[in-house]
């Protein structure tokens, strides 16, 4: 008599008992944890827009009248502090340093004359020819002769110096962001020949004034992807490094330092995530939220499931708006 029979009969049974165990493992909650909801203060973070600003914009000015002979930038140039961006040209320094030379020229001819006439005095003195007032008075032409060529000399050297004060020179290093002449344009000392950005960038908050008793200087904000770039970039830390102290149009401004502005565009838009002040706010752990249906539910400890109105994530949690009290112990 063949007994496999009854040993399938005798294993369904077994069978049959793991596979209820099972099920009735699968449909009792496993409580991995629980935490006693409070309420407690949450930075209201607002997201407004920024603009990239330098720190300084200084005038790259004509030092002399005159006409533009040459010009060496366009809008978007980088340059170099003492970088020649532009040449002004004066004809009339030319003509003028011209002249000076020929002055040069005919006082040193009469310098030769007088020490010529101090020397013969000397010999007819000497000789017993010629008086000592007259040697002194030879010697006095001759002292004033080099005087005269002395002051020359020195507006020789005003002349060349006007000459090369034509060179308009950027007084910062950055970013060219506007050039306000045109070669052959006719300029007057101290016009601007363009303006320069300084390599120092800045957001530019501009808040309105009810916001202006929450910020302060160093506090940290969230800078997030460049209007113009990848709308996906992960947010970078800033910190406000100046606060104005004089409200315009209802708006308090600030300046954000952050990294990486070096390849933006000066007055280019940027979102800014800041606190405005404190807010009472409902945290729970992210892993007690399960969502059903498209509801998202919470255990609470004695209730059961309650249907919750989730905020932002935080950092060590998710805001509940609504469905949530202080006291509740909920379970996950």
């Amino acid at each position: 008599m063949s007994r496999e029979p009854f040993a399938k009969e005798s294993a369904m049974p077994a069978l049959a008992r793991l596979s209820a165990l099972v099920l009735l493992c699968a449909a009792s909650p496993v409580l991995a944890g629980e935490a006693t909801i409070e309420v407690r203060p949450l930075d209201d973070v607002k997201a407004v827009f920024a603009t990239v600003e330098s720190v300084d914009e200084v005038l790259a000015r004509a030092r002399i009248g005159g006409t533009v002979s040459a010009l060496l930038v366009d809008e978007g140039t980088q340059v170099k502090a003492g970088e020649r961006i532009a040449a002004v040209g004066d004809p009339k320094l030319a003509l003028t340093t011209a002249g000076i030379a020929a002055k040069l020229k005919a006082s040193e001819a009469e310098r030769d004359l007088a020490a010529i006439e101090h020397r013969r005095a000397q010999d007819l003195l000497a000789k017993g020819a010629a008086t000592k007032a007259r040697v002194e008075d030879a010697a006095t032409r001759l002292e004033v002769a080099n005087r005269a060529i002395a002051a020359i000399r020195a507006e020789v050297q005003v002349s060349a110096e006007r000459s090369g004060e034509g060179a308009v020179l950027a007084p910062k290093a950055g970013r060219v962001l506007k050039v306000h002449v045109t070669e052959g344009s006719v300029v007057l000392p101290g016009e601007t020949i363009a303006t320069i950005a300084a390599e120092n960038y800045v957001l530019r908050l501009a808040l309105p004034e009810r916001h202006a008793r929450f910020i302060k200087q160093g506090d940290s904000v969230e800078v997030g992807a460049r209007a113009l770039g990848a709308a996906d970039a992960a947010l970078r830390p800033g910190t406000v490094r100046q606060v104005y102290p004089r409200i315009e149009d209802g708006r308090v401004f600030a300046d954000v330092a952050v990294e990486g502005l070096d390849s933006f565009f000066v007055g280019e838009r940027v979102p800014v995530h800041i606190s405005t002040g404190k807010r009472p706010a409902i945290i729970v752990p992210r892993e007690a939220i399960s969502r059903r249906m498209g509801v998202d539910l919470v255990t609470v400890k004695g209730v059961g499931a309650v249907a919750v109105q989730l905020g932002a994530p935080t950092a060590d949690g998710i805001e509940v708006m609504s469905g949530l009290k202080s006291g509740d112990v909920v379970t996950w």
